[in-house]
């Protein structure tokens, strides 16, 4: 069985230990991925594994005749052939064999039929024609064709010059010539990164039938779910397996980490103590030696340290400006490009607080109408408008492009942060993966993923209460979708956004809106809305395919809009009624709060008097009712706490 196995390896870059005494074990039916923080070592084991990379030290045992193949997280590009000739190049060793194998087949012709030479040619040509038909060569344009069109390629892309398509789709072919080389051993770095949910869905289904192994590094969690049964987690140069899915491993490593926290914990309270006594005594001749063995102790301590990966920082944006009821609303929209139609007739309305997902396949038009929403494409038909006060942000993955200058990464978010957030910008950075070193360097430098990430953090920073996100979690690791998951949650304004991550779309959405394309005239494009989070509107279309009519479609927005509103105003007009119970129980508990902190203040008074700590039955006395007054005082100020942040979650709501 094909395999590749690695012990004991290590790899260091200068004085960094990146790689340290680790072993791994892939084979056929393999299904793992490689987690950890940006940085910790993932590609680099890549790359080892690969053999582009050659370790310092270790072990590392391949199956004869193993054939592993890699997909890097970036930086191919191809040109000079078309799609179709870009893919065919993938069979070219299997033409090469079959050149070899019509050589032997000459030699066997004229070979003597009793000689010993003969049967090992025919062992050898009949291994070379079974090796060529393993690997779909003659079956190879229906395979060609069926993974270009998996990934995503059209029809009409396949006489394409290679050159003209962009980097994202230049890692589409890449991954495509990956998967159709059909190796024993697929190592892929972020293959879905350029990939949009029915490419995903292609490819996870493609893996589940895959004879071979894998191992894989994503930040998509349902991918990796669905994909993998073993996580290795990379961690200060080391490797650790668990066994399961990623979020089986996410919740066994929490449980690692409450221990570790823990640890950590302790242990800094040991080291503050020491370092106290140190300070203490180092000084005092007496006390010299102790002093020195205090610090020897701490010197060879076992410093704990908590994985990157899995501190979960809590950032906070600025609160969103007073929003109207409605906060948008679309009437007859419809948008073509030459005889493609993306949008037609649509109809819609979105109240304040909604977070609507939009989604269907590539040019179903959910960026078009995103740009629409947002102002920036103003050719379309019928009329978008907005309820009053609504102040609108929009993120695209186009943003990267208007980063520009000279100034460091965190001069630039300190220039555009609100004078109250100034403090928190190092964390809220180091949260979208800009950490170190990496805020110091000039914006005009940054690579495309980070000039996206430093965008959609310029635009959080801003008071706004409609965020407009196309593809918000692209170049953002698992920890980072998760900040930005829980931030979006308790963002109190409007979202609408398209992406392609499954578990960040099932999360986030409240509401989804489904496009499909229009094919001509006698077919306009359709839209659909579903009352539901993502996982609903998936539920619904697998199992339910009635009320296909676009008109019905759109008529049953607006109609299915208006019952929502009318609940959302009776919802609001009982939140009033529990705000004002809330603030006349508040003002009963202030009141009584007052009258034991006069009471307070009387009894300490009491006690400090001469006739009362002079006599110590008195003093007894009055020190217990003092301890009462206090505890009660106590209870009351907790008491309140609660109805004050109940009230504030109310009066934020409303």
């Amino acid at each position: 069985m094909a395999f590749v196995q690695f012990s004991k390896v290590s790899l260091a870059f200068g004085d960094r230990d990146i790689l340290k005494d680790v072993s791994l074990h892939l084979a056929a039916g393999s299904r793992a991925c490689l987690a950890g923080a940006n940085g910790s070592g993932k590609s680099t084991l890549m790359k080892v594994i690969a053999g582009e990379l050659s370790a310092d030290s270790g072990d590392r045992a391949m199956q004869r005749g193993t054939r592993v193949s890699y997909l890097p997280q970036s930086g191919i590009v191809h040109r000079g052939k078309s799609l179709r000739d870009e893919a065919e190049t993938v069979f070219a060793p299997m033409r090469a064999l079959l050149a070899e194998a019509e050589k032997i087949g000459g030699l066997l012709e004229s070979a003597q039929s009793d000689g010993g030479s003969v049967a090992a040619l025919v062992e050898e040509h009949h291994r070379l024609q079974e090796q060529v038909e393993h690997s779909g060569y003659y079956h190879r344009e229906a395979l060609i064709g069926s993974v270009l069109t998996g990934l995503g390629f059209a029809s009409g892309d396949m006489d394409r010059d290679t050159g003209e398509f962009s980097g994202g789709w230049q890692m589409r072919i890449a991954l495509a010539k990956v998967l159709l080389e059909q190796p024993d051993i697929l190592l892929l770095d972020e293959p879905t990164n350029y990939l949009d949910i029915e490419a995903r869905t292609w490819l996870e289904n493609w893996l589940k039938k895959f004879p071979g192994g894998c191992l894989l590094v994503s930040h998509d969690r349902y991918f990796l779910d669905v994909t993998v049964n073993e996580v290795y987690e990379v961690f200060q140069g080391n490797l650790k397996r668990y066994a399961g899915n990623y979020s089986a491993y996410e919740k066994i490593r929490q449980q690692e980490l409450a221990g570790l926290m823990k640890r950590y914990a302790e242990q800094q309270e040991e080291i503050v103590k020491t370092e106290a006594l140190i300070r203490r005594f180092r000084y005092k001749a007496s006390k010299a030696a102790f002093a020195q063995e205090l610090i020897k102790r701490l010197e060879k301590m076992e410093r704990v340290e908590i994985p990157e990966s899995l501190k979960k920082i809590h950032i906070t944006f600025p609160p969103p400006p007073h929003s109207p009821r409605v906060a948008l609303t679309i009437n007859g929209l419809g948008k073509s490009y030459g005889d493609r139609n993306v949008l037609s007739g649509l109809d819609l309305s979105i109240d304040s607080g909604e977070r609507l997902v939009v989604v269907g396949p590539n040019g179903a038009g959910k960026t078009s109408l995103l740009r629409i929403i947002s102002g920036s494409d103003h050719h379309f038909e019928g009329t978008v408008q907005f309820g009053q006060g609504i102040s609108a942000g929009y993120f695209s993955q186009d943003a990267a492009e208007a980063m520009t200058g000279s100034e460091q990464v965190l001069e630039f978010m300190e220039a555009e942060a609100p004078m109250a957030l100034i403090p928190k910008v190092r964390d809220m950075l180091g949260a979208f993966l800009f950490r170190g070193d990496d805020v110091y360097k000039p914006v005009s430098v940054l690579s495309g993923g980070e000039k996206s990430r430093l965008a959609l953090l310029r635009m959080l920073l801003k008071p706004m209460n409609l965020l407009i996100l196309d593809e918000p979690t692209n170049h953002l690791d698992l920890n980072s979708k998760d900040i930005l998951l829980d931030t979006l949650a308790q963002f109190k304004g409007t979202i609408i956004f398209v992406s392609h991550d499954r578990a960040f779309m099932e999360a986030l959405s409240t509401k989804t809106l489904e496009l499909s394309p229009g094919s001509g005239i006698q077919c306009p494009a359709r839209a659909k809305l579903f009352y539901g989070n993502y996982g609903y509107y998936l539920e619904k279309i697998n199992g339910d395919t009635t009320n296909d009519n676009p008109i019905t479609d759109n008529t049953m927005i607006a109609a299915n809009t208006r019952t929502f509103a009318a609940e959302h105003r009776m919802q609001g007009k009982q939140r009033q009624a529990e705000i004002r119970r809330l603030e006349r129980q508040e003002a009963e508990v202030l009141s009584a709060i007052e009258k034991l902190e006069t009471e307070k203040s009387c009894r300490e008074a009491e006690l400090s008097s001469p006739a009362v700590y002079a006599n110590g039955e008195k003093a007894k006395i009055v020190k217990q009712k003092l301890d009462e007054c206090s505890a009660a005082l106590a209870a009351k100020t907790g008491e309140w706490e609660t109805l004050a942040a109940q009230l504030e979650s109310l009066r934020a709501d409303s």
